[in-house]
């Protein structure tokens, strides 16, 4: 029997990092306009791989501020969240919940206030224009201090809201070796009480000890990775009746030297387990794998179309749009599956 065509399948896409959405040929025009020298593992169009410890992460890191050091106006600021949208259309999206650290952006555009409101009017807009609903995810970085955390989680609660281009959630990026997870409980509260979803990364470069830490603390809606609750079965299986989300990303935990090939991905065992799992792509622009390729890698392993579209239900089950919406793009996966 010939495979479903995974484009057709309606899916949510839940783990995808502003800048790590670029793609690749818009990052060299942008650099070829600006001047600005790429490095040379940024200019291949081959996966990043590095290994799983600070060494590695570095050089993921130094790639990532690389193709951020690109985005110093309005104008690109905006073309990342189009185009961001319109290649979630052609895999079959209909949802995208879009992470960003506007304070990255702050001091080209006039402040972290200035920054957000041009990523949230842009989504709203394109979630008009393609039919994938954006909604955007405000992240603090584990590299920053937690006071910074705090001052982010008050101005996403300022635009907190459900519908496209507004702020759905509050989360936490960057190396999570960094930092007491509890440091950040404080912001995560404020964002909780102004209705946000906690969305902090967690259980892929740390283990399920530190899995269970964060957890504790920040009482995650859904987990950025989670992929390493898969060590700890009475762990998962606690996440799994609490009803917490598993934003698996499965090309990033490779090139990240998370797992050392394909077959050692967890996924199956996750899957087994009951987890509500939304396949991510992460940062497609260093990664070079995009959402379905997260699906095709999956059939890969062994997953039937069935399987598939079970993965797509429980991706839009763990998103944050309304039930109605969840359940129009539901019956669409069975439509899916039995055509």
């Amino acid at each position: 029997m010939t495979p479903k065509d995974l484009r057709a399948l309606p899916k949510a896409h839940l783990h995808l990092h502003f800048t790590g959405s670029m793609r690749p040929e818009t990052m060299f025009e942008l650099a070829q306009a600006k001047g600005i020298r790429l490095p040379a593992n940024l200019l291949d169009n081959h996966p990043l791989h590095v290994p799983a410890d600070r060494r590695g992460w570095f050089r993921f890191q130094r790639a990532y501020d690389a193709a951020r050091a690109l985005v110093r106006d309005e104008e690109t600021m905006r073309r990342i969240v189009k185009e961001a949208a319109e290649d979630d259309a052609k895999e079959g999206s209909v949802r995208l919940e879009i992470q960003v650290d506007p304070t990255s952006y702050a001091p080209f555009v006039g402040g972290i206030t200035p920054a957000l409101e041009i990523i949230l009017d842009e989504a709203r807009i394109q979630s008009a224009r393609t039919g994938v609903e954006v909604g955007v995810i405000v992240a603090a970085s584990r590299m920053h201090h937690p006071l910074s955390a705090r001052t982010l989680a008050r101005l996403a609660a300022q635009y907190a809201g459900d519908q496209p281009g507004e702020v759905i959630g509050f989360g936490l990026s960057n190396d999570e070796r960094n930092g007491f997870s509890g440091d950040w409980e404080r912001a995560f509260r404020l964002a909780r009480r102004a209705g946000l979803a906690a969305l902090p990364h967690g259980g892929e470069l740390c283990g399920s000890a530190d899995l269970a830490e964060l957890v504790h603390f920040l009482q995650p809606t859904r987990l950025g990775h989670g992929i390493r609750a898969t060590e700890d079965q009475r762990l998962l299986d606690r996440l799994v009746a609490a009803g917490i989300g598993f934003e698996v990303c499965p090309s990033s935990n490779l090139s990240l030297g998370i797992f050392e090939d394909e077959q050692a991905l967890p996924l199956r065992q996750l899957f087994e387990s009951g987890a509500q799992i939304a396949l991510g792509a992460d940062d497609p622009l260093l990664f070079r794998s995009r959402l379905n390729d997260q699906y095709q890698l999956a059939r890969t392993l062994g997953f039937s179309d069935a399987e598939l579209a079970q993965m797509a239900r429980t991706s839009i089950q763990a998103s944050l749009a309304s039930d109605t919406k969840k359940s129009t793009w539901l019956k669409q996966v069975d439509h899916w599956l039995a055509s």
